[in-house]
């Protein structure tokens, strides 16, 4: 399996580009459609699905003309649908936790409440994408409409029992840095070590 990291827009978000021999997954595609579009042709990729780790514009913005124009539909949490803006008729919509087996991949939905309702993690194999629920030393925001500052740490505190070698790629490249590993965040991130200190009070 080989991750490519897409840095889009004036908000340093991440895309990935997840591939398989010729076969693709885009996770938060954003901002500049007719760039990942170009970069699937130039590879000779075949999209087969989008994933979106939650609904939040600057993670889905101009989204729907890729969906539109790939016939392919995209997988997000019911309860952050109507935050997306995206028309249901492009969408797998879902709730709750999920396994997948889509072409070659293996993919499990790991909800992650806290920046949004309908947040989640998207784990293929040893890699995590986390969208802004965990970032390499932080955690999104959650003083935003559908955030949770309780769900935030019982999200972080979930993700703190995964392995430890287990990889993040996150939804931004804040200070130019998007990936981590579990173990790295459970040692040093301050907030993920809030979630364990206090995690018989969640």
């Amino acid at each position: 399996m080989n991750i490519d990291v897409i840095n889009l827009g004036p908000m340093d978000n991440c895309t990935y580009l997840v591939t398989e021999g010729q076969q693709a997954l885009l996770i938060d595609p954003a901002w500049d459609m007719n760039f990942l579009k170009h970069t699937l042709e130039q590879k000779k990729l075949m999209l087969i699905a989008v994933f979106f780790t939650h609904g939040h514009f600057d993670h889905v913005k101009f989204a729907q003309i890729l969906l539109q124009e790939t016939g392919v539909k995209a997988y997000l949490e019911k309860n952050d649908v109507e935050l997306s803006g995206i028309d249901p008729q492009f969408l797998h919509i879902y709730e709750g936790a999920q396994t997948l087996d889509i072409g070659p991949f293996h993919i499990n939905i790991i909800p992650t409440a806290g920046h949004t309702a309908g947040g989640v993690c998207i784990q293929i194999g040893n890699a995590l994408f986390t969208g802004d629920t965990l970032f390499p030393g932080a955690c999104g925001r959650v003083d935003l409409p559908s955030s949770n500052p309780r769900e935030m740490r019982k999200s972080l505190l979930k993700l703190s029992k995964l392995p430890e070698d287990m990889q993040i790629f996150a939804g931004h490249s804040y200070g130019g840095k998007c990936s981590s590993t579990i173990g790295y965040e459970r040692l040093k991130n301050p907030f993920m070590r809030n979630a364990i200190r206090d995690k018989e009070i969640l």
